[in-house]
């Protein structure tokens, strides 16, 4: 029975690469998704030690491991040459570098993989063919596939005094702070992706948490008109033009930003001098056990 190219074939549909499992492409060939273990969960790193002349053992702390992903189904196509040109496709999906894997739930997320073992392909027949694939992200977090983003300038001052001042003297002075509101909706705490567009000379980045503490990312250094800054608080740099890395310009006196599980963080940007054009761009994607 022909299949419908676009048609959901129902149940789990995911995509790695350039393939979507779980439809059927535009040259008709069915991409079924039958299995799709180690999404429910990563793997754990913890250590406990017996106590000596006692009950129960000493706990280290617990982390979260890599994710070992294994995806496998069905192919089933047209032709016996549109077979192996999927067969094809599958084998390059499963990359070797950085490859992004989607699962398209009620609330699609995502992570990062790598091929780590064979992939697995076998006729039925000459137009069916099963799939088995092992990847893994180093990183454990599932993330979600839309990614949350805001912007703001410096904040400006406007209105105050203005002579001749006669008494009494009231100022309606009106600071408009610039702020960027960063909410994680999922399960563990998140990190920011920071741009700063410059000119801005010492430019800092506030992160006020729930509990009202404030860390801050302070930048010793200038930027000039049309520079761009990169602090990736995940992977700890700080590129500027996407080139020269700049982190010994960058203090971290209390530790580096996250976004906590189900909770919010206010963003403020500061700088030595007010400058117009000088913004700060922050990027965040909430984030699952």
């Amino acid at each position: 029975m022909p299949y419908t190219p676009g048609a959901a074939l129902g149940g789990l549909s995911a995509t790695l690469g350039g393939v979507t499992l779980g439809a059927v492409d535009a040259e008709g060939v069915a991409w079924h998704l039958q299995t799709l273990e180690g999404w429910d969960s990563s793997e754990v790193r913890a250590e406990y030690t017996d106590r000596e002349a006692d009950h129960g053992a000493w706990a280290s702390p617990v982390y979260l491991g890599s994710r070992p992903i294994t995806l496998g189904g069905k192919i089933v196509a047209p032709t016996q040459r549109l077979l192996e040109r999927a067969m094809e496709q599958l084998r390059a999906a499963a990359g070797l570098t950085d490859t992004v894997l989607s699962v398209w739930e009620t609330e699609p997320k995502q992570t990062v993989v790598r091929r780590s073992g064979k992939v697995l392909l076998q006729y039925e027949t000459s137009t069916v063919a099963t799939y088995s694939v092992m990847v893994t992200a180093a990183d454990p977090g599932r993330y979600a596939v839309d990614v949350g983003t805001g912007t703001t300038g410096l904040p400006t001052t406007s209105g105050g005094l203005t002579p001749p001042l006669t008494p009494p003297l009231v100022s309606n002075a009106v600071t408009v702070s610039g702020e960027i509101t960063a909410e994680n909706t999922g399960t563990i705490p998140t990190r920011l992706l920071l741009t700063i567009t410059g000119p801005a000379d010492g430019p800092q980045v506030f992160t006020q948490m729930p509990d009202g503490t404030v860390v801050i990312l302070s930048y010793t250094d200038v930027l000039y008109d049309g520079d761009q800054l990169v602090i990736d608080t995940a992977a700890k740099t700080c590129v500027l033009n996407g080139v020269v890395s700049r982190r010994r310009y960058l203090t971290v006196p209390s530790g580096w930003p996250a976004i906590p599980a189900q909770a919010s963080v206010s963003l403020q940007f500061r700088a030595r001098y007010y400058n117009p054009t000088a913004k700060l761009t922050a990027q965040w994607r909430s984030a699952w056990m």
